[in-house]
């Protein structure tokens, strides 16, 4: 460990873009879809069963995609 390793791991935190910093970390912080996405919904379900073959997300830019993509797979 370095003199400097606390304040540069600090400032790479810093210099991520918004987008990156205000991701969503877990399925309760994500905003929206709560049709298929809220409590005992079908993907809440499925993802409770751990039974995902494979999905497609489809959809505008900005609409949460890649975020929800990225929840799933932890």
């Amino acid at each position: 460990m370095g003199l400097f390793d606390r304040q540069e791991s600090g400032n790479l935190e810093k210099a991520k873009p918004l987008a990156a910093r205000m991701r969503p970390r877990s399925l309760d912080e994500f905003v929206g879809q709560s049709h298929f996405l809220g409590e005992g919904k079908l993907l809440r379900r499925i993802l409770a069963a751990d039974r995902i073959g494979s999905l497609i997300f489809y959809g505008s830019p900005g609409t949460g995609k890649t975020s929800l993509a990225e929840l799933i797979a932890l």
